[in-house]
């Protein structure tokens, strides 16, 4: 709501009236100095009309407000503040008896800010000066006013400070003490007669009160003064004064109007609001109200024990009577308690609210307890609701209020216990509900009751669902910003996407194209976006690709995959529980656990709250571990349908691969499973034998007849290779899935047979065998990098004559031109179907790229400046330069060895710790290098000194280097500029030291080498000291997730190392571009297997899965804190069977009262019969004989 409107109240006194009384009636029953009123007010506040119409007094003898008032606008509404209790503002109005109802729910709703009610609790009965016992306290505190912040509904009263509405306005304030949350607001809502309310006169003004100061007195009238702890008040006006009642039939017509209302989950409007009254204590005349509430369907909840009217229906309701012991009994107790009042009538009343008993549930604090007092009233309703039809229809508002109070065992007692036929579309809505105000336990107990989740998700529900998030979401943001940029696109008159209407009536409403946007940035460019089916693409004017829906029927279509979807959909929103379950129903299990910690992790980047930031770090960890922890219950299954699942192109996810989603995800520890590194073995030595020594192949590199020979054995010979298999052997899910780039490959070779008559010859198989592993690859690399290395400083050091190059210089120029073609070649002619702009940005995502376009633009410079005689020495320092960029890139090639490894990652570690450091070193050292400075030399003007003594000498003093000569006044070189001499001598002599405070400068430099070499130092010590014992747990995770990285890029890589890499270049270009034969390098790591085999694989994960779970719930069992809950459940359980046999205890003694009745009555009959003529028999009268008698008569 606008809050413009939200303050503008002045349409109130048109809408809203007063009552006045329009005829003056003197009251004769009454002695006072000034004429009264029947109305109570004197006759010197009534108008000139009321008081001169005699002809209408004398005819009416009895004043009645329907015929002898006015209505007038209304003068006293607006906020109301209390004097000396903060700034605790309530609102109020005063209005017509006869005030429409709608109008008023209206105000309260929309103009006040007050929430639409999941249910009303009118609190009825106690009046006048009432004395609360101790338990009644705790029962408005601990249990009315708890349950109705946990429901969200009103507790509505007289509002003022006297009877039952002074001590809920203590329950509320104190509730409010206690649970300091802002969420936790109770909202009690007071309706009182305007005529009674203390000071109402300073409430009065015609043009608002936004505040008026509300002061509260001392004196016997202040009982009836407005109760601070309120939130709104409604003083009904019906042109009485100082009387009681006349809010009452406002009130039950208010009441009627709210029954009327629906209100919802999330604004979905589908639940009707239910209105419970609660009586405590209560006179004759709450008996008329009770009767004809119930004539409404209202349903009532006496409280036992709390006296009055409330004690005599308990016994009734809980009793069982015919209709003359109900009447003898209900006629005994009223004279009892109400002797003087008209006990027939009362009697009347009783006996047809005992017709709608169902309506009536009494409450016994001493067999239910105060901590259930929400159950108990949910139970009420559901009395009265309860119906003896097994149709499910006749129950759904009841469930939607389950849900809506978080209800699960009710919900399970109630209406899961088998004798109502649920349908999968009675649990649509309910199910809508609980997944929009996260109800995980109602989720599970839906679609365990048999919800057809492929029937209720389409589309359109989906998008209902993401239209739903809250507002204050990350989400939210990120949809709402994507569909700014749509109609950004489109064009205000332009609409190529026609916006759902909103389903809580707002303008919020978010179709799956903005979701598609928002996943496609939270996973990134590696996949195809998800949805992406649903849309197509087309160019726009700025060349940019603006999606359209093909068609809006596809809204109506089912959702192909409903758990993956709401899985995303609680992941996106950062449910926890939610999501987590949705996981465990759906399929795929190790890439969605993946997924959904790529997704959490960038959105904790982007969320600007610490906790919530945490809470998705979290659980991205979690995911992750599940991820991990259902592929190791895989691989120790079975290792090689284990790779199966790393490498196989998951079409769910953009056919991106496990090993991806795990990269991209940053999931260090899935990469570092023996699985994943076992894959990697297997991928970085190919067919070559594991154990190979390094020698060996340093051997066949540079001599390659010995690949022929047995000096390299190869875990596949010619003869086993050249098979018959075929990609339909991965049919059988029960045989063994192998990952062999002859049985797999992409694209339509997937089918190929391998048949003998295509094998190559055998030295043509193992040259690929050996050149076209990843090692041999590296090790090539390496060998070269070496070679480079030496030659660049060969031209460096003793060939890089001033004239024209050298012949070596020439190779070098030639080698670094292979270096640029393959990094060319790695940018611009990767596989991946994505645009120039995102390779360029993908591959500069890398450090190590970077490092290699740095190093072969700083060549080029050098190579530039060197072909110029006056930029000769320009050049040799850029080639210099470059000669250390180039050698730093071995960092990156050593970090495949697992010894240096590790050590390089905590090296890169520590140089973080070495800035902060420098930072401090830095400002440190300019403090003592200028105050050193200025006290020495203070008459210095060259730049390059004052550099030096400022920066470079403090430097150097921390490594000991320290001039005395030039600090100590008694060490003073007696050859210096004093000024006085000529210009040339003066630039050739340095300025005399100045003595003057020369000990605050030895000072200086004891203090300044005590911080430098002592603090700072061993500051930098501790700070490697943590970073080393940090990292070195998890180094090892560390480097074996940047040795994935390298093994991916040299199995990318050409077999020949440069400079031979141009003979591999020119053949790639052949094989791609003119024999158009697709490459099957990429199998190792992407695999596209048939429909069949998929839905196999798929199946047997997903029993691997379970039986994870199934491990994982055994183990929670076994656990001392489950089966202290399963304790706890068992003595709850035995408390109310207890609770059962004293319910069944009181039956069976009333029950034997009336037997003793019945006998006593049968005993006097018969007894009359026999002293009377009517019945003549000889025969005396039977007696009864009990088992244990027929045994003692028994021979």
């Amino acid at each position: 709501m606008d809050s413009t409107l939200g303050k503008d109240q002045s349409w109130i006194p048109k809408v809203i009236k007063k009552k006045t009384c329009s005829t003056f009636l003197e009251d004769t029953t009454t002695q006072s100095k000034q004429p009264l009123c029947q109305c109570g007010n004197p006759k010197a506040c009534h108008n000139s009309v009321a008081t001169e119409d005699n002809f209408g007094a004398a005819i009416v003898s009895r004043w009645n407000t329907a015929e002898h008032t006015t209505e007038e606008p209304t003068d006293a509404f607006g906020d109301i503040e209390f004097f000396g209790k903060g700034r605790i503002h309530g609102k109020f109005v005063r209005l017509s008896s006869d005030t429409d109802p709608a109008i008023v729910y209206t105000l309260i709703t929309q103009f006040w800010g007050i929430p639409p009610p999941n249910l009303v609790v009118s609190v009825v009965g106690g009046e006048g000066s009432l004395k609360m016992k101790t338990w009644l306290k705790d029962i408005l505190r601990q249990g009315l006013v708890k349950a109705a912040q946990s429901t969200g509904a009103w507790i509505v009263t007289s509002g003022l400070q006297v009877g039952i509405g002074k001590y809920v306005g203590q329950a509320v304030r104190d509730h409010a003490m206690a649970n300091t949350r802002s969420t936790a607001k109770v909202v009690a809502m007071g309706i009182a007669p305007w005529g009674i309310v203390y000071k109402k006169d300073r409430l009065v003004n015609p043009k608002g009160s936004f505040p008026v100061q509300y002061t509260v007195g001392s004196d016997k009238e202040a009982d009836h003064a407005l109760d601070d702890n309120y939130s709104a008040f409604l003083l009904v006006d019906d042109g009485t004064n100082n009387r009681m009642g006349g809010e009452i039939q406002f009130q039950a017509r208010l009441e009627e109007h709210i029954l009327t209302q629906r209100t919802g989950i999330g604004g979905r409007g589908s639940i009707e609001i239910p209105v419970l009254c609660l009586l405590i204590k209560g006179g004759p005349n709450m008996l008329e109200r009770i009767y004809k509430a119930t004539m409404n369907n209202i349903p009532w909840l006496i409280l036992a024990g709390s006296g009055g009217m409330a004690d005599i229906l308990a016994e009734v309701m809980v009793k069982s009577f015919t209709a003359e012991t109900l009447k003898e009994e209900v006629e005994g107790r009223i004279r009892k308690h109400f002797p003087s009042e008209d006990v027939h009538s009362l009697v009347e009343l009783v006996e047809k609210i005992f017709e709608n008993k169902h309506l009536v549930t009494v409450y016994n604090a001493d067999l239910d307890g105060t901590e259930e007092f929400d159950t108990m009233i949910l139970k009420a309703l559901f009395k009265a609701c309860k119906k003896q039809s097994t149709n499910a229809e006749a129950y759904r508002d009841e469930l939607k209020l389950a849900v809506a109070w978080s209800r699960v065992d009710l919900a399970k007692s109630q209406l899961f216990n088998g004798e109502i036929l649920w349908k999968s579309c009675d649990l649509e809505d309910p199910m809508t509900a609980a997944l929009v105000n996260n109800k995980p336990e109602f989720v599970k107990l839906f679609i365990d009751n048999g919800i057809n989740m492929v029937e209720y998700l389409s589309y359109r529900r989906l998008e209902e669902l993401y239209s739903s998030v809250a507002g204050n979401s990350l989400l939210h943001t990120f949809l709402q910003k994507k569909k700014e940029e749509r109609r950004s696109l489109q064009g205000k008159e332009a609409t190529l996407l026609p916006d759902s209407a909103s389903i809580d009536g707002s303008h919020r409403s978010y179709t799956l194209l903005e979701v598609m946007k928002v996943l496609k940035d939270l996973m990134g460019d590696f996949n195809e976006p998800m949805y992406g089916q649903l849309f197509k693409q087309t160019d726009s004017r700025k060349n940019e690709l603006l999606l359209k829906p093909q068609e809006l029927p596809y809204q109506t279509r089912k959702c192909a995959s409903p758990w993956t979807d709401l899985f995303i959909w609680g992941v996106l929103q950062s449910r926890n529980e939610m999501a987590t379950y949705f996981w465990e129903m759906g399929g795929e299990s190790v890439s969605s656990g993946l997924v959904a910690c790529r997704i959490l992790r960038e959105m904790a980047h982007h969320q600007p709250e610490a906790e919530g930031a945490q809470v998705m770090k979290e659980m991205a960890a979690k995911f992750a571990q599940l991820s991990l922890d259902v592929f190791n219950q895989c691989y120790r299954h079975n290792e090689k349908r284990a790779f199966c699942l790393l490498v196989r192109q998951c079409p769910l996810w953009g056919r991106a691969t496990c090993l991806q989603l795990a990269t991209e995800a940053d999931a260090w520890n899935f990469l570092a499973h023996d699985g994943v590194q076992a894959l990697l073995n297997q991928i970085w030595w190919g067919e070559m034998d594991r154990n190979t020594e390094t020698w060996k192949l340093c051997l066949a590199f540079f001599c390659p007849p010995f690949i022929y020979s047995k000096l390299i054995k190869f875990s596949n010979s010619t003869e086993e290779q050249i098979t018959e298999k075929t990609v339909s052997d991965l049919d059988s899910i029960d045989g063994d899935l192998l990952i062999q780039p002859s049985e797999v490959s992409c694209g339509s070779e997937a089918d190929v047979r391998v048949k003998p008559s295509n094998a190559r010859p055998f030295w043509m198989t193992r040259w690929k065998q050996f050149w076209g592993a990843p090692v041999t690859s590296f090790f090539g690399n390496v060998i070269m990098y070496f070679a480079f290395l030496f030659l660049f400083a060969y031209v460096l050091i003793l060939d890089l004559p001033l004239a024209s190059p050298s012949r070596m210089e020439l190779i070098l120029y030639f080698w670094v031109l292979t270096l640029a073609f393959e990094e060319i070649r790695q940018t611009f002619f990767v596989s991946m179907n994505i645009s120039m702009k995102k390779k360029v940005k993908l591959y500069y995502q890398d450090m190590w790229n970077k490092c290699d376009i740095l190093a072969i633009l700083m060549f080029i410079a050098g190579v530039i400046c060197r072909m110029f005689s006056s930029w000769f020495e320009m050049g040799r320092v850029m080639l210099c330069l470059d000669f250390m960029v180039f050698s730093f890139r071995l960092v990156h090639i050593f970090a495949v060895n697992k010894q240096l490894g590790p050590k390089i990652i905590i090296v890169g570690k520590m140089m973080k710790d070495v800035f902060f450091f420098l930072f401090f070193l830095g400002v440190w050292l300019m403090a003592y290098g200028v105050a050193t400075q200025g006290l020495l030399y203070h008459t210095e003007t060259r730049a390059s000194w004052i550099f030096r003594r400022v920066f470079y000498r403090p430097y150097l003093q921390i490594f000991g280097q320290i001039p005395l000569d030039e600090i100590d006044a008694a060490r003073f070189h007696s050859k210096c500029s004093t000024g006085n001499l000529t210009t040339g001598l003066e630039d050739e002599l340095s300025p005399c030291t100045n003595a003057y405070a020369n000990w605050l400068v030895i000072l200086l430099l004891t203090i300044f080498l005590l911080v430098a070499n002592i603090l700072l130092v061993n500051l930098l010590i501790a700070m490697f000291s943590y970073t080393f014992n940090k990292v070195q747990e998890k180094s090892d995770i560390y480097w074996k997730f940047q040795r994935y990285n390298l093994i991916v890029e040299y199995h990318k890589r050409p077999a020949l190392a440069p400079p031979f890499i141009i003979l591999s270049h020119i053949h790639i270009f052949i094989k791609r571009n003119i024999r158009k034969v697709p490459t099957v390098k990429g199998t190792l790591f992407r695999m596209d297997l048939s429909e069949a085999v998929t839905n196999r694989l798929m199946t047997w994960e997903a029993v691997q899965k379970e039986n994870y779970l199934v491990s994982r719930n055994r183990i929670k069992r076994e656990s001392n804190m489950e089966q202290l809950k399963r304790t706890a459940q068992k003595v709850d359980s035995v408390l109310s069977y207890i609770t059962d046999i004293r319910e069944h205890d009181r039956r069976l003694r009333v029950l034997e009262k009336q037997v003793d009745y019945c006998t006593e009555a049968l005993k006097w009959l018969a007894e009359s019969l026999l002293q009377s003529d009517l019945i003549r028999n000889n025969r005396a009268p039977p007696t009864f004989t009990g088992p244990s008698s027929k045994k003692d008569s028994k021979p």
